[in-house]
């Protein structure tokens, strides 16, 4: 969606907001107007968990204007190394609500749609359809793929975002212009289960790395992770990035 939207149908910026964002308004080929993009979009987040909590977090700082966050299920002591929206104090309690409490108090000019249920088959094209941009956090294949076929049928980017044990993968996919999700990964892994080794600084950082896709896809700024694959080793700090190919075989995009 890369400047799909004319200057005169951004929004304008409050001088409080200038202030807010003059250390990023000055980053070259970013400007007001890049400001003003961030402003006027709307991002989804699948999961706003130990990776897309970070997601969340930084495009709320960022200056995006609304954000539509889908995660069902109370915290757990266990989510607390990692999913950096939740408080200690809040064990019991709804995540999401939790959530939405903590990126209000960074910015309270956001806009938030909070979902208290995980993405679903169900309420897919719903979610994304109030969206510019999906960003996909989400633990479980299955709704990895039902969000992708959303994103397909109503032709919206999405950013990819996952980590393991110290290793964390982030990729974009554009619909007819790109491979798919289920090109990667044409079925769910027979050995992938809901709980898996992960230390919360390696969520942390394939978070960062995924608000700065929306933020590039948004604005037009550099070059977007389209077609190709991040791969960050943080055991070992080896970063290298692999190209993606649609497969002609695939179900959904071949």
């Amino acid at each position: 969606m890369e400047k799909s939207k004319a200057m005169t149908d951004l929004p304008e910026l409050t001088e409080f907001e200038r202030e807010v964002y003059s250390w990023q308004t000055t980053v070259t080929g970013f400007g007001e107007e890049g400001q003003r993009r961030l402003k006027g979009a709307t991002v989804m987040i699948s999961r706003v968990g130990g990776l897309g909590g970070l997601v969340a977090y930084e495009l709320a700082a960022a200056g995006v204007g609304r954000l539509v966050l889908a995660h069902g299920g109370n915290l757990k002591p266990s989510d607390l190394n990692r999913q950096l929206l939740m408080r200690h104090d809040a064990l019991g309690q709804a995540r999401i609500d939790t959530a939405v409490e903590t990126l209000k108090a960074l910015n309270p000019r956001l806009e938030i749609v909070a979902v208290p249920e995980n993405v679903s088959e169900a309420n897919a094209d719903e979610l994304v359809a109030q969206s510019d941009v999906v960003v996909d956090c989400a633990p479980l294949f299955e709704e990895r793929y039902a969000m992708y076929a959303a994103c397909m049928r109503l032709a919206k980017p999405m950013v990819e975002c996952a980590m393991y044990e110290t290793e964390a993968h982030i990729t974009s996919f554009a619909p007819d212009k790109t491979g798919c999700l289920r090109c990667l990964f044409p079925e769910k892994p027979d050995d992938w289960t809901r709980r898996f080794p992960v230390i919360g600084a390696v969520s942390g950082t394939a978070g960062c790395i995924g608000a700065m896709e929306v933020i590039k896809i948004v604005t037009g700024l550099g070059r977007p992770l389209f077609g190709r694959l991040l791969h960050c080793d943080l055991r070992s700090m080896a970063f290298h990035t692999v190209t993606l190919k649609p497969r002609k075989e695939c179900l959904i995009c071949g």
